[in-house]
């Protein structure tokens, strides 16, 4: 079972959920003029399993996903479109905003 870390936040319109690869909490990738910083204090949350993380992904209107597993998450959550991938270093990441 591949879990990841999942952080929700609200706002008094948004929900903002961070989903991060446990692997990569704490690091900083760079790539270039491109920073990744994978703080702990943005993305550590709940450790959640693949059912729990795409469940609670129901209720984004935003997402941000980093790495290999929470963006295929992401994909699955059908908030990702894999052209919209980019790559930081070898890293997978990728946002999702709900417009309204």
């Amino acid at each position: 079972m591949e879990e990841v870390y999942v952080r929700v936040r609200k706002t008094e319109n948004d929900i903002l959920i961070t989903v991060c690869d446990c692997d990569l909490l704490g690091k900083k990738i760079v790539n270039g003029k491109l920073v990744l910083n994978i703080s702990k204090e943005f993305y550590e949350g709940e450790k959640m399993s693949k059912e729990a993380t795409l469940d609670i992904l129901k209720k984004a209107t935003i997402a941000l996903f980093v790495g290999k597993t929470a963006v295929k998450y992401g994909i699955e959550a059908g908030l990702v479109h894999k052209d919209a991938i980019i790559e930081i270093g070898g890293v997978p990441y990728a946002q999702f905003v709900m417009i309204i």
